[in-house]
């Protein structure tokens, strides 16, 4: 899986001023103004405390930008990266008083999604030598889901749906509030147009088997067995991409894999991470 490019600042302004602008409130930073007086400088380092995969120095180096654009930052680890306890990750040199202002926002972004990036390599890594990838949902953070899912993809997994407005993902309250999977499916193939996906969420066979025939793109397999995902996976043969979902762990994630799905959605990924500690040191 490549590594993402950063968010485009346009993506990333709104959510870092946001942190920015929470943390400092209506007074600014009182400490800092109380005790370090303007002028001094400073170097200090960003350590990782704990082994994991780095995230969301695209964020950090926002927000950094946001307090004072004369800090240095100089970059040791990107984003994607293997970390170690003890590695350093960056390093910042300028006003004591900016990097203390900016520096518990900056490691809230980067604990924050180097632990879900850290979580989704270790999926990824149970479902290595399988055909299944490794995909995030939408249950993510309000208002985070663009850093969030680009933590996943640092991990090594990819996204299901960005947001309503990317995909048509007929669920079980789609179905009963439309009457049957058939009349869902004929629906919504007479909307979409020729770019639009279609995936169809199933519980059982006999709902599978009523949905191939109106060929969606995906068919999203819920809470199933593994024997009754084998026996999904024969049925479709190749026709769509068949997704599982429901009861993923990092226990149950390899036997999953290998009933031969295409995808393994994980809503852990993003709503259920530890933050992965790290930390700022003065040099």
């Amino acid at each position: 899986m490549p590594v993402p490019p950063p968010l485009p600042d346009l993506i990333l302004d709104p959510i870092v001023r946001l942190a920015l602008t929470e943390d400092l409130g209506r007074a600014g930073d009182l400490t800092t103004d109380a005790t370090i007086a303007p002028g001094t400088e400073m170097r200090a380092t960003i350590n990782a405390r704990k082994p994991g995969i780095l995230a969301g120095m695209d964020a950090a180096a926002y927000a950094l930008k946001l307090v004072d654009p004369s800090v240095s930052l100089e970059v040791a680890i990107h984003d994607a990266g293997k970390l170690s306890p003890g590695a350093a990750i960056a390093t910042l040199s300028g006003p004591a008083r900016s990097i203390l202002i900016a520096e518990r926002t900056m490691l809230n972004f980067l604990g924050r999604l180097s632990g879900i990036a850290t979580l989704t390599g270790a999926f990824v890594e149970k479902v290595a030598g399988s055909n299944a990838t490794i995909v995030c949902t939408r249950k993510t953070t309000p208002g985070h889901r663009a850093v969030e899912k680009r933590a996943v993809r640092c991990g090594g997994g990819t996204s299901h749906r960005y947001g309503l407005d990317d995909a048509i993902s007929i669920k079980d309250n789609h179905i009963a509030a439309c009457g049957s999977i058939s009349e869902a499916l004929k629906r919504a193939h007479a909307y979409a147009g020729h770019l639009r996906m279609i995936e169809i969420e199933v519980d059982t066979l006999a709902q599978l088997e009523e949905a191939l025939p109106h060929k969606p793109h995906a068919v999203l397999l819920d809470n199933m067995d593994n024997e009754t995902l084998r026996k999904a996976v024969a049925m479709i043969d190749g026709a769509c991409k068949a997704e599982a979902s429901g009861g993923v762990n990092l226990d149950t994630v390899a036997g999953i894999a290998e009933t031969g799905v295409d995808y393994i959605s994980v809503g852990a990924l993003t709503h259920s991470a530890s933050n992965l500690d790290v930390g700022l040191d003065v040099a």
